[in-house]
C-alpha cells in the first residue's frame, strides 16, 4: 500500500507552535481530514482535498481516513493540541480495531503536538511543576458521576489539575457542579489559572484564588488549571507566576 496516515497535532494556535514535523505532513497530504475549525486552519492548494466535518463524528471521519488511505491516499487527520491528549489518535486506532484485517497493515504514525494544557502551563509559570492530572470535562462521551468520582480523587490525591473543555453552551452546569467538589475537597486557596484562546490575539490569562474561580470564566476555548496544596505565586511588576515546586515537600 502506498496510501498513509498522519494523526497531527496543530498546537493550541499559533503557527510558531506547529512542529516542522507536523507541517511537512501536511505539505505532503493529497487529504486533510478534521473537525470542521481545525481544517480551517489549513491552507488550500491545489492537489490537496479538504474534509471538514462535526464535532461528534470521530469514528466516522476516522474510518474515512483509513478508508482514502487504504485507497492510495496521503491523509493528514488533524486534531488542535496534541492529537494523543483528547483527541483524534484514539478514534482512529479505534475505527482500525473495529474495521477490515488490511488496515492494521496501513502506515499510520501519530504526530505531535503541543497542548493547550501544556500552552497554558507555560503562559502561566510552571504550575504543572510536580504530579498533576488531565481530566476532560465533558460528560458526551462519559456520565457526569465518573467525571465527579475522579475530580474528588485527584484533589484527595493533592494533584494538580488540568481540564479540557470544562463548560459550553450546552452544559453550562457541569463546571459549575465541578467547582463545587473541589471547594468541598480541597478546603483551600489554592490559584485557579484560566488560560483563554492561548497563543492567540485573544488570548486572556486570569489567576484567581479557588473560592473566588466562577463558572462563567470558562468556556469551549480555556483550558483551566488548579494547583495542588503547594503551588506558590510569585508577585512581579511584570505579572504574577504561577509554579508548583518539584518537591512535594515544599
Amino acid at each position: 500500500m502506498t496510501g498513509w496516515v498522519r494523526i497531527a497535532g496543530l498546537g493550541p494556535g499559533a503557527e510558531a507552535l506547529v512542529t516542522p514535523e507536523v507541517t511537512a505532513a501536511v505539505q505532503q497530504a493529497t487529504d486533510i481530514v478534521g473537525y470542521i475549525p481545525y481544517v480551517a486552519r489549513v491552507e488550500p492548494r491545489p492537489g490537496l482535498t479538504l474534509h471538514a466535518s462535526d464535532n461528534r463524528v470521530e469514528l466516522d471521519r476516522s474510518r474515512h481516513a483509513l478508508e482514502m488511505a487504504a485507497e492510495g491516499r496521503r491523509v493528514v487527520v488533524v486534531s488542535s493540541g496534541d492529537p494523543g491528549v483528547f483527541a483524534m489518535a484514539s478514534a482512529v486506532f479505534e475505527a482500525m480495531e473495529a474495521g477490515p484485517q488490511a488496515w492494521r497493515d496501513l502506515d499510520v504514525t501519530v504526530l505531535p503536538g503541543i497542548t493547550a494544557m501544556l500552552a497554558a502551563s507555560a503562559r502561566a509559570g510552571a504550575p504543572l511543576g510536580h504530579d498533576f492530572c488531565a481530566i476532560n470535562l465533558s460528560d458526551n462521551l462519559k456520565p457526569f458521576a465518573l467525571i465527579a468520582k475522579r475530580l474528588r480523587l485527584a484533589a484527595e490525591a493533592d494533584f494538580a489539575m488540568a481540564f479540557y473543555n470544562p463548560r459550553s453552551k450546552s452544559r453550562p452546569e457541569g463546571f459549575a457542579r465541578t467547582l463545587e467538589i473541589l471547594n468541598d475537597a480541597c478546603r483551600d486557596a489554592r490559584p485557579v489559572i484560566f488560560a483563554r484562546a492561548v497563543s492567540t490575539p485573544e488570548e486572556e490569562i486570569r489567576i484567581v484564588p479557588l473560592p473566588e474561580a466562577m463558572p462563567e470564566m470558562a468556556d469551549m476555548r480555556t483550558m483551566v488549571i488548579v494547583g495542588s496544596s503547594t503551588t506558590r505565586i510569585i508577585d512581579r511588576p511584570r505579572g504574577p507566576i504561577v509554579y508548583t515546586p518539584r518537591s512535594a515537600l515544599a
